[in-house]
């Protein structure tokens, strides 16, 4: 996780330069600093600005996931499909979507899910397949017990 706010002589190791000349540069206003009683703070964003380089992202985890279910007619394929998607592209957040992708097999009756996304937004999407499938939703009653 990166910090928020640094230290001069933490911006000096950082840099490879002597804290002087980061004092200078704060001083001389080539580098923006927070003054906190006789010290200087200098903002992570400040610090990038100052090097050019782009803050670091937060650090985000992605999974990927990939669903087989057998036994799955192009119609329940249809439905399974259009509401994978729809929970997809609902609820979650904006800024990571989730991407999901749907095939059927109508040779094998099979349909594939693969999700790309943060761990949450998957497990969410993963417990509303599982849900579907284990709880009948999918197939009719008839049709399992066949």
């Amino acid at each position: 996780m990166e910090k928020e706010m640094y230290s001069v002589e933490e911006v000096a190791a950082l840099l490879g330069l002597h804290v002087r000349t980061v004092r200078s540069y704060i001083r001389s206003g080539r580098l923006n600093a927070t003054r906190i009683g006789k010290q200087y703070r200098i903002a992570a964003a400040d610090l990038a600005q100052f090097t050019g380089r782009p803050a670091a992202p937060p650090a985000a985890a992605e999974v990927s996931s990939i669903v087989r279910l057998d036994g799955v007619d192009r119609a329940a394929a249809d439905r399974l499909g259009t509401l994978v998607l729809a929970s997809a592209n609902t609820g979650h957040d904006p800024a990571r979507p989730l991407r999901v992708q749907t095939v059927h097999d109508g040779e094998r009756n099979r349909m594939t899910i693969v999700i790309l996304g943060g761990a949450a937004a998957t497990a969410d999407l993963l417990r509303l397949i599982d849900a579907v499938v284990e709880g009948g939703g999918l197939l009719g009653r008839e049709d399992r017990d066949a």
